[in-house]
């Protein structure tokens, strides 16, 4: 599509507040991926003085404008919180069967918009990749099967010899939940937390505006009308990020902050919630690593290495650090060089491309020099390249990066290898060879800082038992399988440490954002200093 092109389907979404779609003046534009692979000074200063003065319908018009979004104010966010605090109440009394036939049916809507939220995705500047990666995961979590695992979290019931022992968990009440702008489909699971009987706030983040957006008003806010859910069950806003935070970490009627974003701001935000009496539920920054054994399936092992360049690396779920065992690295190195090199740069409207423009080509530079001048050797990638794959010192893209690290000790306080990347650098660790091999590679995974992922490539059984039973670090752990694909029945996200925070681990969101209440209903008559002592004895 050239720029001359208008788009015939630009939407404008509204508010959604206690039930209320609620349009205002002030709008936020969600903007095609084209706007910066097709950059033309003349054409930007044009654009952006359109989005300043334009009408509607002008704006719309512009072909790299894919929707308008209201923008809310801290009276709407007030609004939507007073909706949520008083359908609370009424989600939490509504049987769970009710709120579990809600979500079946948020599976099927998912499906049937399925080709239409991926072209948004793509069009926002999300490879397809990406794209089906998190598609895969939503319709995963909202399958017929997983909820029937969900129901058997929610309520147990046991029989005791004098008691009948319920273990049911209740919902926080309120949850108010921050998107991640770069793949914002994985904010949509935070909705799950309804089938526990919460009630939502959602910020939509102006990045993602308009695959969020269509999400929410074409496929969940219908299906929850459909059924009857109480006006304030789920509230939509769009607004400035930090006046938000602030207006929900003050507010009485929050309880819970689900947030995806960095370490440093989640940890932070984890304390403030703590001081005020809140639940932080944090999907963080991930550092993720890789252990190829030395019997692995090198082939398949390549393949989900490349995981790393999904998206440039610019997605926390993706492989960031190997440890290769040192009998097959160097054939894994040539084979990550060959094939990490094939990878270009291309339209994600137009092209299966995987990679994406970085964000960060500072801290990569940074981050490839300290390495190089700590002993690491550069094994392929490294520079800056444009939309055409051809060397570029101002493109948006950077080239796929394999470096080589030699030994723990260089590794261990190299931030190529100790730091999330987020950015396409892979470094690979290779070991000296010995017979605490394996410890050693367990134990260099394990501190780890951050903590969401962790893989195994291998086929010795002794050596996937230890990695599965040793290994703490890691919310989940995947062994002989994609690091990024999402795996049924298991949860998408979560993780520990800098990943998940002081209470991380694998993120089930209708367990993260309720709490283990147990009930004890006598079945016969004891009297209570009887049960206080002991029964006697006959």
């Amino acid at each position: 599509m050239t720029q001359t092109q208008p788009r015939a389907d630009a939407r404008s979404f509204p508010l959604y507040i206690a039930g209320e779609r609620i349009d205002t003046d002030e709008r936020a534009y969600g903007m095609s991926v084209r706007s910066v692979l097709e950059p033309n000074g003349h054409d930007t200063a044009a654009l952006l003085r359109l989005l300043r003065e334009g009408t509607e319908e002008e704006v719309h018009a512009h072909p790299h404008v894919l929707c308008s979004v209201s923008l809310s104010t801290v009276e709407h966010g007030e609004a939507a919180l007073a909706a949520a605090s008083a359908a609370a109440p009424l989600l939490r009394a509504m049987p769970p069967g009710d709120r579990l036939r809600c979500v079946r049916d948020l599976h099927a809507g998912f499906f049937a918009h399925r080709e239409e939220i991926a072209r948004i995705l793509r069009m926002e500047g999300c490879p397809r990749v990406l794209v089906e990666a998190q598609l895969k995961t939503v319709l995963d979590l909202m399958l017929p099967e997983y909820l029937d695992l969900a129901a058997t979290m929610l309520r147990q019931e046991v029989a005791a010899p004098r008691h009948r022992i319920v273990l049911q968990r209740r919902p926080d009440g309120v949850v108010c939940v921050d998107p991640p702008a770069n793949a914002p489909l994985y904010g949509l699971i935070a909705t799950l937390v309804l089938v526990a009987g919460n009630a939502v706030v959602i910020r939509v983040p102006r990045s993602c505006a308009t695959s969020l957006s269509y999400a929410l008003h074409e496929v969940i806010i219908p299906v929850f009308e459909a059924h009857g859910a109480p006006p304030g069950a789920i509230n939509v806003l769009c607004a400035d990020f930090e006046t938000t935070m602030r207006q929900w970490l003050d507010s009485p009627s929050v309880d819970t902050i689900y947030y995806f974003g960095s370490s440093d701001y989640g940890l932070a935000l984890e304390r403030r919630c703590v001081e005020r009496g809140k639940k932080a539920i944090l999907e963080l920054s991930g550092n993720d690593g890789v252990l190829v054994w030395r019997d692995a399936d090198l082939e398949h092992a390549t393949a989900a290495l490349l995981e790393c360049f999904y998206a440039s690396g610019q997605a926390c779920i993706g492989p960031k650090y190997v440890i290769a065992h040192p009998d097959i690295a160097e054939e894994l190195l040539t084979r990550l060089a060959a094939e990490a090199s094939a990878l270009r740069p291309g339209d994600p409207e137009t092209s299966d491309t995987v990679l994406s423009p970085v964000l960060r080509a500072t801290a990569f530079r940074r981050a490839l020099d300290e390495a190089l001048h700590a002993g690491a050797v550069k094994v392929c990638g490294g520079a800056r390249i444009g939309l055409d794959g051809e060397p570029d010192p101002n493109g948006l893209f950077i080239e796929p990066t394999v470096l080589r690290v030699d030994g723990f000790e260089q590794a261990e306080t190299m931030p190529a290898v100790r730091d999330e990347k987020f950015f396409p650098m892979l470094s690979v660790v290779v070991p000296a060879n010995g017979p605490r091999l394996l410890d050693d590679c367990l134990g260099f995974l394990d501190r780890n800082r951050f903590g969401l992922r962790n893989s195994l490539w291998a086929e010795d059984a002794t050596v996937v038992e230890r990695f599965t039973t040793e290994l703490s670090n890691g919310g989940l752990l995947k062994v002989n399988d994609s690091h990024m694909a999402n795996t049924p029945y298991l949860p998408g996200l979560g993780g520990t440490g800098a990943s998940g925070g002081t209470h991380g681990e694998a993120a089930y969101p209708i367990l993260r954002a309720s709490r283990l209440q147990a009930v004890a209903i006598a079945t016969s008559r004891v009297h209570p200093r009887d049960a206080v002592l002991g029964t006697p004895a006959p």
